[in-house]
């Protein structure tokens, strides 16, 4: 048993979960989803203490707003965005209908469109694509805090 000065003991009976959920509908809702996660993250930072670096903020509205395109744009139905801090980063996922998974194309400079889930994959820390009972979950994880001599994933270079 982990004691304090005062013989109190000092573990948190629960692990801290930090998440928010919202579900989506229509095109215009897109908007709202990035305004969810910018919310998110701000109130991480001052309600919770953690770092979160103006990069993150804008990759995390980034990535929301292309995986809720995706979303509401091949599948019937809502969707549902879910953010949850993992360690130090941030866990994106999003659950639609569709069970077909998305068709991940080559990278090519020269595609007009499409390229949302090539940078969903170039930005985050993980990248999975799971099949649900109904419909399929896309996840993605992003750093919070820059590291010194990391990239944008927050891998070291």
């Amino acid at each position: 048993m982990e004691q304090t000065a005062d013989g109190e003991d000092s573990r948190p009976l629960l692990r801290d979960v930090i998440t928010v959920s919202g579900a989506f509908e229509g095109s215009e809702d897109i908007a709202v989803a990035r305004d969810l996660a910018r919310g998110f993250l701000t109130d991480v930072q001052a309600v919770h203490g953690l770092p979160v670096s103006q990069r993150a903020m804008g990759m995390v509205q980034l990535v929301v707003s292309e995986l809720v395109t995706n979303a509401r744009k091949y599948a019937p139905g809502p969707c549902l965005l879910t953010l949850e801090i993992n360690g130090g980063a941030i866990e994106v996922s999003v659950w639609d209908s569709n069970p077909t998974p998305p068709a991940i194309l080559a990278p090519d400079p020269t595609r007009i469109g499409q390229h949302g889930l090539e940078i969903v994959m170039a930005v985050g820390q993980s990248f999975a694509i799971h099949r649900e009972p109904v419909g399929k979950r896309i996840t993605t994880a992003i750093v919070l805090a820059d590291a010194p001599g990391g990239d944008a994933a927050g891998r070291q270079l």
